[in-house]
This record gives structure tokens, sequence and C-alpha cells, in this order.
């Protein structure tokens, strides 16, 4: 039984990030292991809540509770039992969910501290990795049915491991040199490590699931190929058209880039650097007057790469003002998911965030390279679904910048040569529907993860992969049910 009183003994605690001066000189994960003992603390303050919202914050439904008190009581071996029967990947979704649970956590009514849930999941893993308690789950039948995945991002990899679990030969596509998608290519290192992508990519492997990279489904395969040898397809192609201002003057000058376009190069060269000194990126902030359009994950992504690269300095624009520091229940009840103001660890690093802006012109030096940005503040209002800028008179004025980049969102899927081949089409969102049973409107191609939902969090990719390998092994007259958490037109907990 729970500790009823463990969340008056005991104030949420943290680990304690590395320090700046040291953290910024490399590219390891800021946070260092929390350790059993604080873990253990923490766990202790759930109070198993008769209703556990934390389960509705969830997409994947964790089990959070349960596993909160098996770490309370040490038994780390059934705790990760209980955390593996819902979420595939903890290691990831504890390192880079923003965690909705916690938002939803009863301890955080009123202003409250809730639980360090997402803590306590990463150390689960950690911990479970550390005792061998980790190993592949092979199918002990299989079914003799194929299934092709494209993309290797965390919706095509949940699908793929359920899949292979349940006895089918799925092989994974992946236009890149390596599997991971944004997850190896986009997240820095400093956020999540390789090594704990490897790490699983080789329990899937012994599980019978086929990797294979360098592979532009579209091109390098035909979509025909795919259907003749495959008896269903799974497309997990993410969401990754970047939201651009061409309208803005001066966006064509050299130095104004996306921002993944530099979180791709940056990952590229830490790749590259092993255990040596990281070489200069392709798009690199080294020496040089950043700037960054944004103000969500992207963009405090692109903030702490621009630290490490050695970044002269370094201006965020939100066009929003700051958000309050705590929920405004009026606006965001709870357990919704709260607008407040976001501090990352980037942000303990440096750079100076500016709300309530807007560029007006991205400034030419002469040989149509950036030198500057001119700013002005702005009012934003919405009407009728459309968002109108209001310039503040006598407000504008110039940042020096080298080097901008755009973190201002996401706007789909790509158009590309499969979905055409695969006679699938994108919707006004740039996201491709699925029917109630994750197909497409083509029967035996299916789709999940963001180029289903459009750019959304790791938990709702995984969730839907989980959910689209349900489909599948559905579609593939497959033995028995596999778990399907979430339906496609599921969304977060809203307040109406």
């Amino acid at each position: 039984m729970p500790d009823p009183s463990g969340f008056l003994r005991y104030d949420r605690r943290l680990p304690a990030r590395r320090p700046v001066p040291v953290r910024i000189s490399d590219w390891r994960e800021v946070y260092p292991q929390a350790g059993e003992e604080l873990t253990r603390e923490q766990a202790t303050r759930c109070m198993d809540c008769g209703i556990p919202f934390c389960h509705n914050g969830c997409p994947l439904g964790n089990r959070i509770p349960d596993w909160n008190d098996l770490v309370r009581t040490g038994d780390w071996g059934t705790a990760i039992e209980s955390l593996h029967a819902t979420n595939n990947f903890p290691e990831f979704t504890g390192r880079l969910c923003p965690a909705p649970c916690e938002a939803a956590c009863v301890l955080g009514i009123n202003g409250g501290a809730p639980v360090t849930i997402k803590q306590v999941e990463v150390e689960i893993i950690d911990q479970a990795f550390d005792r061998d308690l980790v190993a592949p789950q092979p199918a002990s039948v299989r079914s003799g049915r194929r299934v092709a995945v494209v993309g290797s991002g965390p919706a095509g990899l949940a699908a793929a491991q359920q899949l292979a679990r349940a006895g089918h030969d799925v092989t994974v596509f992946e236009r890149d040199e390596a599997i991971g998608g944004l997850m190896r290519f986009g997240i820095p290192d400093f956020k999540l490590e390789k090594q704990h992508i490897d790490r699983r990519l080789a329990q899937m492997q012994a599980e019978g699931v086929r990797f294979r990279t360098g592979v532009n489904v579209g091109v390098d395969v035909t979509a025909a190929q795919l259907r003749a040898e495959y008896d269903a397809v799974l497309l997990a192609c993410g969401a990754l058209v970047g939201r651009d201002t061409p309208e803005t003057p001066g966006r064509a000058l050299r130095g104004v880039h996306q921002a993944m376009e530099h979180l791709v190069a940056a990952n590229r060269a830490v790749a590259a650097a092993g255990d040596g000194p990281v070489d200069a990126a392709a798009i690199d902030a080294a020496g040089k007057h950043v700037v960054i359009i944004g103000g969500g994950d992207t963009a405090a992504d692109c903030l702490g790469a621009a630290h490490r690269q050695g970044a002269a300095g370094v201006h965020q624009l939100d066009l929003y003002p700051a958000a309050p520091h705590e929920r405004d229940e009026e606006r965001d009840p709870w357990p919704t998911w709260p607008w407040i103001l976001r501090e990352y660890a980037a942000h303990e690093e440096g750079g100076e965030r500016l709300f309530a802006v807007a560029v007006q012109e991205f400034v030419d030096d002469g040989t149509g390279q950036v030198r500057a940005v001119r700013v002005a503040e702005v009012t934003v209002e919405k009407r009728d679904g459309r968002r109108i800028l209001h310039v503040v008179p006598g407000s504008e004025r110039e940042l020096a910048a080298d080097l901008v980049l755009l973190a201002i969102g996401f706007e789909g899927t790509e158009q590309q040569p499969l979905l055409e081949q695969f006679g699938v089409t994108r919707n006004r969102r740039g996201a491709v529907d699925a029917r109630p049973d994750w197909q497409t409107d083509v029967d035996g191609v299916f789709v999940a993860g963001d180029m289903h939902r459009g750019a959304s969090l790791i938990v709702w990719a995984i969730a839907e992969g989980r959910a689209a390998a349900a489909g599948i092994h559905r579609y593939l007259d497959g033995a028995g049910d596999l778990p399907a958490p979430v339906e496609p037109a599921a969304q977060p907990l809203a307040a109406f």
C-alpha cells in the first residue's frame, strides 16, 4: 500500500543539473542519473489516487501509481515490467516528453507540486538496464506475415517492436544513414545521448526487426515493390516541413535557416566526433550573433546547441507576451496542460529572451549575408480563427545577427514521391488522415505518429505507433489483440 503521508513528508526534488560551465563545454546530457535514494523518496510522494488523472494526462495510459509504489519499495524488476506494459521506450519519453502526466497530477491542484513522474520513469529504465532487467522478447511463433514500416522515429519503432513480438516479420526503412528519425538527428545529445537509441535498437534486432538505412521509399524502392513484398505497410514519416516566413523581406539572405537544418548539422558533427573534439558543423554558431525565432522546444534546442558551439551571443524571440509562471485556472483548469512560462536548461546557460516581438526584416550586409534582424514590439489579436499582428509605433530596432534560425513550428509531412505512389494525400494541415482502424484511404496502408497527427509529443507518437500496430495485427488476422492506447481521433485533455 502506498505511503499516505509521503507527499507531506517530502517536497518535490529533481536531481541537480550539471554545472553550466561544465556542461556547455561538451554535449553530454544535462541531468545526471538521479540515483535510487532520491527516486524512491520522490516516488513515495505519489498518493495512489482513487481516480489517477495522470493516466488521462498521458496518452500511453502509463500505470503511474503502480510503478511509483513499486519504486518506493525498491522492486525495480516489477516496476520495469509495469512501465514496459504501456511504453516501449521509457528512456526516450523520460528524457524528451514535457510530462502532461505531471500537469494532471492531483498534487498539482491549487498550485501544488506534482510528483516527479518523468524523473521516476527515466530512473526505472536506467536502473533496469544497469541491473540487466531488459532482455529481448522474441516471438515464440511466427505468423509468416510481413510488414514494412517506413520511418524510424518513435511511432515507427514502437509499431515495429509490437508487431515483431506478435510474430510478424518486420522491416523498418529509413532514408537517413542511421535509425532513429528526429530522435537521432533532431534532438541534441545534451537531451538524449544516442547510446540510448542504439541500446534499444540492439534489443529490437534480437527480436527479429530488420533495419534498412539509406533507403528513400518512393525513390530507391517504389511503393509498388513494397506492396508486392509485404502484407501491410505503415507510413510513419513524421512531420518535417518547417513553417517559414517567405514574405519577410530578406528571407533569402545567407545565414537564415530553418532550425532543423542547424540541429541536424550539429547532431551529425557530434556523431562524427565520437569521443573526440567536435568539429564545426555545416551550419555553426561559433563566434556568431545568433537570433532564434520561436519559443518552443525546438528553439530551446537551438539555444543549447548555439551555446555549445560557442556563439558570441543569442537572442530568442517570441511573438507572444511572456506566459505566467503558474497555471491560470480560468484559462487552463487542472488537469489540462497549462500555458505557463517554461524555463529550459538552455535558458539557464545564457542568451536573452524577448517577448511580444516580431521580425520585420532580415537586414542585408550588402553581400547577400544577413547582418541583423529588424524587430518591432507587437500585440496579437485573434479574429475569426486568424492571427492579426499590430506593430507598436516607434518600437522598431535592430539586433545583430550573423545566423538566424526559424523555429516557428511545422506544417505537416513532406510532399514526397511515396505519397503519390501509394495513392495517399495530405489534408489541409499537411497530415495524412486515418480511418478508425488506422488505415489510410488505401487498404493495407496504415499511418501513425506525426505524419498522421501533425507535430506533437513523443508520447503521442509512441501511443499511435502501438495503436497502429494493433490495427495492422487485426488486419493480418493475428492471434489475440495488441494494446491500442488511443484512437485516430483522440485528443489531449481539454476543458470546454
